[in-house]
């Protein structure tokens, strides 16, 4: 039994190592490339974030370079090329919804990343254990859909300063309606590759 206590402390100090390791790595900034506007919010998975981002440096550092290059605030919605890459930021005026009129959304194949420019975007980010399958993943748009339990789900808010990163672990809903007077964003989203 003290041998197993012994192994479950060795490992619980390796994680919180890691887990610090992931965030020193975040704080000392390898992956800005310039952008230095915003930070991952903290739902954000950074060890995902930290071996995403190694196993794809170019498409990371060519996002973050256009973020930081970029009038965020200026640049029409709609859809621009991000140069170098097969990636398109997506500009999006829009507002919030009640929760009832949003769908539920994880992805295989793509990481959404999400940042807020303007406004207050509401997020949930639902829990694995009280979620069932709603409708089977499309391979051709990569989405699957959930049934889920809102009282067992993750709402936040995001607002700029932050940024979001939904990797396919992360079954999520955007553009959750919050308790602001103003429900009106300006977000821009990017789908990543994701790399096995």
């Amino acid at each position: 039994m003290r041998k197993l206590l012994t192994i479950l402390l060795i490992l619980a100090g390796t994680l919180s190592l890691n887990a610090q390791n992931y965030k020193k790595w975040v704080c000392e900034g390898e992956w800005r490339n310039g952008f230095s506007e915003a930070k991952p919010d903290k739902h954000v998975n950074l060890e995902e974030f930290y071996n995403q981002y190694h196993k794809n440096k170019a498409q990371w550092d060519a996002l973050f370079k256009w973020l930081a290059e970029t009038d965020l605030l200026a640049i029409p919605k709609g859809k621009h090329p991000i140069e170098g890459t097969t990636m398109v930021a997506s500009v999006e005026d829009s507002e919030n919804q009640p929760l009832e009129k949003r769908n539920t959304e994880s992805h295989r194949k793509k990481i959404d990343f999400q940042y807020v420019v303007k406004g207050t975007e509401g997020f949930a980010l639902l829990d694995h254990t009280s979620s069932t399958v709603k409708v089977e993943y499309d391979e051709k748009k990569d989405v699957m859909r959930y049934n889920y339990d809102a009282k067992k789900t993750d709402f936040f808010n995001s607002k700029p300063g932050r940024f979001i990163i939904f990797f396919p672990g992360d079954w999520h809903i955007a553009k959750v309606k919050t308790k602001k007077k103003d429900q009106s964003i300006r977000v821009i989203v990017v789908k990543v590759d994701y790399v096995e």
